[in-house]
């Protein structure tokens, strides 16, 4: 018995979005409307810890955070992006060093009369009981506090 363990969930979140498909596409794409409206407000940066935003395919997305006095480190890969489309790209998780989870999420922009409708599909897998049995629960409402800034954003 190693007492490794691993828990797969997937979840969808839907949003409507009062304003054009390229507005709410430019928000994922800068590195400053992103770290405005993706900041839940409870999370300091890590001093020294390496920061990176490059929105293209290959490109990654890194930075880290301080929360409840753990470390937390965000790696991401972009695999597809198609401008006012999609995005999918994968990401681990790292809490205090341990890598806690590795997921998969596409993120599609539809043209909804005026609108746009934004959908999250995110598809994860959480390691060795780190998070606790309620990490996919917590990935999907962070998730959705994330597109509750981007709505306020969005204005």
């Amino acid at each position: 018995m190693t007492g490794h363990s691993v828990i797969h969930d997937t979840f969808t979140i839907e949003r409507i979005y009062p304003v054009p498909v390229f507005r709410v596409f430019a928000a994922f794409a800068s590195a400053e409307a992103k770290s405005t409206w993706g900041d839940t407000g409870d999370l300091e940066p890590v001093p020294g810890s390496v920061t990176e935003f490059d929105f293209r395919i290959g490109g990654r997305e890194r930075f880290s955070t301080i929360c409840q006095q753990a470390s937390y480190r965000y790696d991401a890969l972009y695999y597809d992006i198609i401008p006012d489309q999609r995005i999918i790209y994968s990401y681990e998780m790292y809490a205090d060093d341990a890598r806690i989870s590795v997921s998969v999420a596409t993120i599609e922009f539809v043209k909804n009369g005026e609108g746009t409708t934004l959908t999250v599909t995110e598809q994860g897998a959480y390691l060795d009981g780190i998070d606790g049995l309620q990490a996919p629960a917590l990935r999907r409402e962070g998730t959705e506090e994330m597109l509750d800034g981007l709505a306020h954003y969005l204005g």
